[in-house]
């Protein structure tokens, strides 16, 4: 009788085991550096990870999603060339750019730069280059953050490179689904490359987030950005298990912190 109990007991306990160790690596959250940081699937709206997700943070460029759908709701053309002039330098930072005062591009060129590679003189030009200049540009900016009840969000700049342009992670996930539904902003912001023609001479720019070129990620949106004050962030769409996840991750505190806490919390969804 003893040892049927004994041989029923360790048949039980066994059969819990799987269920635990499948408990055990669910509960586990990922390794993540980032200060603050969400994952939410676009399929069933569920947020699946999330920290400090309603910090208020500078966001650099990731700005410039708000920046490309302004631009795109202005209903302009993007086939009309404008210059980039001395009202296009950054005068906060002094951040470096590839873009000569004088050169003439089109609109959707400086648009693809700005979403790929972060190119600052672009932005600032397309932002110019709007009704009511680049102060009606950035009052665009904050009604559509109102209009998408991106109630901890505000702008000042169309670039990210001021530390008062502030939102949260959770936040920008509404900025991220909106900026989502645009064709040109997906195939923009994904793209690896892009010539450049009418400045000095032709230039070849590429993307700055290294996981557009993994195939296995099948990138639907993204957009890094870093300012000393926002440190590195990222905004993510990749798809996990034939469900697109939407990542962000705020105040990394190096040059691949963000995009390897990207891999540690894809990683983590993929074990669900």
């Amino acid at each position: 009788m003893v040892r049927f109990h004994l041989l029923l007991f360790i048949l039980l306990f066994a059969s819990f085991v799987p269920a635990i160790v499948q408990a055990k690596r669910i509960a586990s959250k990922p390794t993540v550096s980032s200060r603050a940081a969400i994952a939410i699937d676009l399929s069933t709206g569920r947020t699946l990870y999330q920290k400090h997700a309603d910090q208020r943070m500078p966001i650099a460029s990731l700005t410039k999603l708000m920046t490309a759908m302004i631009v795109l709701d202005s209903k302009r053309s993007l086939i009309r060339p404008a210059r980039i002039t001395d009202a296009d330098v950054d005068r906060l930072k002094w951040s470096s750019s590839r873009l000569p005062v004088g050169s003439l591009l089109l609109r959707r060129t400086m648009l693809h730069i700005a979403l790929m590679s972060s190119e600052n003189r672009a932005a600032f030009a397309l932002s110019r280059d709007y009704p009511g200049g680049r102060p009606g540009f950035v009052r665009a900016m904050n009604r559509t953050a109102k209009r998408l009840h991106m109630t901890r969000s505000h702008f000042v700049d169309p670039t990210g490179l001021s530390p008062h342009n502030v939102s949260t992670a959770r936040d920008l996930t509404r900025l991220a689904r909106a900026a989502y539904r645009y064709p040109t902003i997906r195939d923009y912001a994904t793209s690896h490359q892009k010539l450049v023609l009418g400045g000095d001479g032709p230039l070849m720019y590429h993307n700055t987030d290294p996981l557009v070129y993994r195939a296995s990620w099948r990138v639907a949106l993204q957009k890094t950005g870093f300012t000393n004050e926002a440190g590195h962030c990222l905004i993510i769409i990749t798809m996990v298990r034939g469900h697109p996840m939407l990542l962000v991750f705020l105040g990394a505190p190096n040059a691949h912190a963000h995009f390897q806490d990207a891999v540690n919390v894809r990683s983590w969804l993929l074990k669900r």
